[in-house]
């Protein structure tokens, strides 16, 4: 059951691409439509059936605790200060002792919205078996698309989120506890050397997940979110 799965959201991070807002507040307190970024975030988890979160926080950590005290969910939220200098890996270390007692979880980035189908992604980590499962996303698209006939009119322009070519770490792993034996200390970057070595070993699968992925690094990106909310078109609001 997913209940029984704990969600693991990174949390720590400055912002420095979003500096406009980052100042002032952690990355997943930035809002999208009048709430912060990682509401929407664990509203997607909590519409799979998810009922624990560890939230590893570091810079301006106060502010996360202060909104996960007034903020009421009827969910198990522990917001665990995992420094303010540790890397990625570091942080996830830093949650041994709340995640050694399960097979598996689920790690995700505070910046990263998604219409990914959670159920899939769980069974095509079971059906692989291995230690780590990364959902694989297209990469955002850097400018529009336009579409032009055969007398060089403009039929169409599309400024899309993603293109439809090749594929870029989205976030929402599953992992097995035995990650724990391949992050080495504060320092340690999850992406590199313990995805490195976990390659070399062949136990890391790609979900590819076709869907709607976005996200948040820039004000733009921001800009671009708020846009889609005011619009009605939020594909990861299931």
């Amino acid at each position: 059951m997913n209940s029984e799965i704990p969600v693991v959201i990174l949390c720590g991070g400055l912002g420095t691409r979003l500096s406009e807002e980052t100042q002032t507040k952690p990355k997943t307190m930035v809002e999208i439509g009048n709430k912060p970024i990682i509401y929407h975030l664990i509203k997607i988890f909590e519409s799979y059936g998810f009922k624990s979160f560890f939230l590893a926080a570091g810079y301006k950590k106060e502010i996360l605790i202060e909104y996960f005290q007034k903020e009421k969910f009827n969910l198990k939220i522990k917001v665990v200060d995992t420094g303010d200098d540790s890397m990625t890996g570091g942080r996830v270390l830093r949650l041994k002792n709340y995640l050694q007692d399960y097979k598996e979880f689920i790690l995700t980035y505070g910046d990263g919205l998604s219409d990914i189908n959670l159920n899939q992604l769980l069974k095509f980590h079971y059906q692989h078996n291995k230690i780590v499962t990364i959902t694989a996303v297209h990469p955002p698209a850097r400018f529009g698309e336009l579409e032009i006939d055969n007398k060089s009119n403009v039929l169409k322009f599309e400024e899309k989120p993603q293109v439809k070519t090749g594929w870029i770490n989205g976030g929402f792993f599953v992992l097995n506890k035995k990650i724990f034996n391949y992050i080495d200390n504060d320092k340690t970057i999850f992406e590199r050397e313990p995805i490195e070595k976990l390659v070399k070993a062949n136990q890391i699968s790609a979900f590819k997940h076709e869907g709607f992925w976005k996200c948040m690094d820039t004000l733009r990106d921001k800009n671009f979110l708020n846009d889609m909310w005011n619009n009605g078109n939020v594909p990861w609001k299931k």
